[in-house]
């Protein structure tokens, strides 16, 4: 099992977090423990900040609300976006350049000699956040990810694995494995597999109080899977107990219409719903055990490098005796 952080290349993290300094991120891993990064390209990728031998794997992008562009539905469009000038800068012009983004973000994963990429299977408006009252199911979202993904993925080196990440919103929310099973059958790449994140599974279920209930929670949810489960190579490790906090804003906004968010009211709802606080409890080693993945991913978001360090070593700490036990 190889031990990751996660880490863009965004402006803030390439100055927070690395000072600009190659030097910086060689240390962290060092001190923390970790084998390097999943990296996430938010810009132009520059080896000697981020240097290959350290990239194990890519997330790739991600458009949370997308379907209603791939369908051209223009009336759900400007409903949510307002103007055609909003949609373009979006999206792009057309749904061929919306298809050349996502083909240079694959190719740009296979550049940096990444083991896997990250692919999000979810599809949410931000006028259905507050209230989890969606347009589409969860059916409809993953037959509509395995049509786009067909058309993109041959931009993706045949070597590199593809991992489709679970999220609570309609998609790949690992609740329903037929529909799991449907992404493995069904995309024309010839090496697929799963990227459990621990937090994003455990939004699903609000009535969560506690990691050990967490985690008694996603291990039924793995039951459930059956031999599904055996294709979840990487994980997502993270806490999130949100659900008193969500369970709070379904109510307040129950009765009002629902509208759609500005850019900041949604990632303030998403950052307070998906907490990626570490792990704690010594509990969680009976979920990183049960999932013996080959890529442990320890997910935070990180307000500067010492922030970072801390979170890591907290989870690690938890981990501790799980991860000196063997894995692939």
């Amino acid at each position: 099992m190889l031990e990751l952080a996660n880490l863009s290349n965004e402006s803030f993290d390439t100055k927070n977090l690395l000072g600009g300094k190659p030097q910086q991120l060689e240390q962290f891993l060092r001190e923390c423990g970790l084998d390097g990064i999943e990296f996430l390209p938010c810009e132009p990728w520059n080896p000697a900040l981020h240097p290959a031998r350290y990239i194990k794997g890519v997330h790739l992008r991600f458009w949370p609300n997308w379907l209603d562009f791939w369908r051209g539905d223009k009336k759900a469009l400007w409903a949510e976006f307002g103007s055609d000038a909003a949609i373009r800068r979006t999206y792009g012009k057309s749904r061929e350049d919306w298809l050349l983004k996502w083909r240079e973000n694959f190719r740009q994963a296979g550049s940096c000699g990444a083991d896997y990429g990250v692919f999000h299977i979810a599809q949410a408006r931000t006028s259905e956040l507050y209230r989890r009252r969606f347009a589409y199911t969860s059916a409809e979202v993953v037959e509509a990810s395995i049509e786009l993904l067909n058309e993109i993925v041959d931009a993706l080196p045949a070597h590199c694995r593809l991992l489709f990440e679970n999220l609570w919103w309609p998609g790949l929310t690992l609740l329903e494995p037929w529909l799991a099973g449907r992404l493995l059958e069904k995309v024309r790449h010839p090496f697929c597999g799963f990227m459990l994140d621990s937090g994003h599974l455990m939004n699903t279920n609000t009535r969560l109080t506690s990691e050990a209930e967490a985690v008694d929670y996603e291990l039924q949810v793995l039951d459930g899977m059956g031999e599904l489960r055996q294709h979840i190579l990487g994980m997502h490790l993270h806490c999130s107990l949100s659900g008193m906090f969500v369970e709070e804003m379904k109510h307040r906004q129950g009765r009002k219409a629902a509208a759609p968010l500005d850019w900041q009211q949604t990632m303030d709802y998403i950052l307070r719903t998906d907490q990626h606080a570490p792990f704690r409890s010594t509990a969680v080693k009976r979920l990183v055990q049960a999932v013996d993945p080959r890529w442990l991913v320890h997910e935070f978001i990180q307000d500067s490098y010492g922030d970072w360090k801390n979170k890591v070593n907290i989870q690690r700490q938890a981990l501790k005796e799980t991860c000196a036990a063997g894995s692939h």
